[in-house]
C-alpha cells in the first residue's frame, strides 16, 4: 500500500517522506510555515484542529491537507501509524481538508 500511495503523491509532483509512531503517541498543538499533505499508509491517527474546533480521524489511505499556520495536534491510534508526508509552499492549500482513501 505504501508504494502505491507514494506513487500517487509523486504523481502530483510531491516528494513524500515517511514517519511512524507507536500506539497512543501524541503530538502537542503546533503549526508549520508550509502547507502539509499527510496520507496514512498503516494504522490510524486523529488530528485535532483546536482553532476550528474539530477533529479529523484518518485511517489507511485517508489524506489530510493543512494550510500553513493551521494549529493542529495528533493522537496515534491503537495499532500505531505510518504516514507519508509532503510539503507545499505556503498558500497552495487554502483550508484544512480530509479526503477519504477512495476519493483522491
Amino acid at each position: 500500500m505504501t508504494t502505491s500511495l507514494r506513487d500517487r503523491l509523486t504523481g502530483e509532483g510531491l516528494d513524500p517522506g515517511a514517519w511512524s509512531n507507536g500506539p497512543g503517541d501524541r503530538y502537542a498543538a503546533h503549526r508549520h510555515a508550509y502547507d502539509k499533505v499527510i496520507v496514512v499508509a498503516a494504522g490510524s491517527i486523529r488530528f485535532g484542529l483546536p482553532e476550528r474546533p474539530a477533529t479529523v480521524d484518518l485511517a489507511v489511505g485517508d489524506r489530510l491537507e493543512l494550510p500553513a499556520g493551521t494549529v493542529h495536534d495528533a493522537h496515534v491510534g491503537p495499532e500505531g501509524v505510518t504516514c507519508l508526508e509532503a510539503h507545499r509552499p505556503a498558500g497552495t492549500i487554502t483550508v484544512p481538508r480530509r479526503v477519504e482513501a477512495d476519493a483522491w
